[in-house]
């Protein structure tokens, strides 16, 4: 596996999709009572790629868009973050953006995924060949580019050059259901990229997925560390999270907030735990990183507009004491 010190470098290269967030507006609003809505940057891999460029590293996205308004709105957003969007390449024809339709509550809250003919979806081995993997840090990616083909043979096509590089892959499980042919395709190519990846984030739901059962999440996680794997977290939301390595495993509690909302945390969490590590933090401490930006995250609006600087961050850590479990 990779040595994860060349996370040092801070330039990452994050592949998936970038897509479009309504929010219905005012905050609390329902979707169905909605007469305005407001748009923000959406997608996990885009959204992972703001939370590390807030967090002082860089980020590169590889994806497709769409050739239209809202693929040219996704660009525009990257363009305004300061994400390299070198390979994003826009498609033409029937392929439509990623679009989420979203409620900034608590209570009943309802997200809306839009995912026809997704045009990330489209991304093939040539997009991911013209990529020079020895310019970056590591790669990064999400469940959901694994899905569908073309984009699926794409990364696995991407994992194996970004090794021949001595990348360290990571790799956040996020799984949508909604997304897959079938569970059983799911949880096999989940368990395809778990074996060749250095570090794997996912929550309790996943893992146990993962592992055919529920109840044996916590055990797929430590295999995956048995397997080759070098830092596994298995998120348990309001339990907080218990981190695996090599030296043995720790667990660690949530940052108390009066959240807004239950999305964004997986990402900005994703985000700024990476950024603990390039930073050479122990691993507990970006952890602990993570899931402050995750509390402070569910406590503002939107997404990627919520992701915390690293002064903001610092803030935070320093007026909340760290959790106990």
């Amino acid at each position: 596996m990779a040595n994860l010190a060349r996370l040092a470098g801070r330039n990452f290269l994050v592949i998936g999709r970038a897509g479009m967030d309504l929010y219905a507006d005012p905050p609390g609003t329902s979707v169905e009572d909605a007469t305005q809505f407001t748009t923000a940057l959406g997608g996990s891999s885009a959204n992972i790629a703001v939370a590390l460029t807030r967090q002082g590293c860089k980020a590169a996205l590889v994806t497709c868009v769409s050739d239209d308004a809202v693929g040219r709105f996704c660009l525009n957003q990257l363009d305004a973050y300061g994400i390299n969007r070198t390979h994003v390449r826009p498609v033409a024809g029937e392929a439509r953006n990623s679009l989420a339709v979203v409620e900034t509550r608590l209570e009943n809250c309802q997200s809306v995924i839009y995912r026809n003919n997704a045009a990330d979806f489209a991304m093939t081995e040539t997009d991911v060949e013209a990529v020079d993997y020895t310019a970056f840090s590591a790669l990064i990616t999400t469940g959901t580019v694994l899905a569908a083909e073309p984009s699926r043979s794409a990364a696995f096509r991407a994992f194996h050059l970004a090794r021949a590089a001595g990348l360290p892959l990571i790799f956040d499980v996020d799984y949508r259901p909604y997304s897959w042919p079938s569970p059983a395709v799911a949880a096999d190519v989940y368990s395809r990229a778990g074996a060749m990846c250095d570090v794997i984030v996912g929550n309790d739901v996943e893992f146990g997925f993962m592992a055919g059962h529920p109840d044996l999440g916590l055990a797929k996680a430590r295999s995956l560390i048995a397997d080759g794997a070098q830092i596994v977290v298995y998120k348990m939301g309001e339990k907080g999270a218990v981190t695996i390595t090599r030296e043995g495993e720790f667990a660690t509690g949530i940052f108390p907030t009066k959240a807004l909302k239950p999305t964004g945390a997986g990402d900005s969490f994703l985000g700024a735990f990476i950024a603990g590590l390039a930073a050479g933090l122990p691993v507990k401490d970006a952890v602990l990183r993570g899931s402050a930006a995750a509390a402070m995250v569910v406590a503002r609006i939107g997404c990627a507009p919520a992701m915390p600087t690293i002064a903001e961050l610092d803030a935070f850590l320093g007026q909340h004491p760290s959790p106990t479990k």
